[in-house]
């Protein structure tokens, strides 16, 4: 099986949830000469910061990271909603920061 990236995990669990896939959106800020580049990802209603800012070659790795803090978010939701499924009520708290 070849190896899944954050993003198809991300993927593979909105459609195993039966939820909407998840949005991606790339975000930069000046800094000094250069500009720094993060991602956030909206998972049912739910809007999750990459942790780290990148250069802009690796935007995938900003991707990466936004979806790794996304699935975290989801995978836990779902745990901890007592008496229902997954698929129709994980939790609608807001994770992540806005940098």
């Amino acid at each position: 099986m070849p190896h899944q990236t954050w993003q198809d995990k991300l993927e593979d669990a909105c459609k195993d949830w039966n939820i909407g896939a998840p949005v991606f959106q790339i975000v930069s800020d000046r800094r000094g000469g250069r500009t720094a580049w993060s991602s956030t990802v909206t998972v049912y209603g739910s809007t999750h910061s990459a942790r780290f800012w990148y250069d802009g070659k690796n935007l995938n790795n900003a991707k990466e990271d936004a979806a790794e803090v996304a699935l975290q978010w989801l995978n836990q939701s779902a745990s901890s909603a007592s008496g229902s499924s997954a698929a129709s009520s994980p939790a609608t708290s807001r994770s992540g920061w806005s940098g």
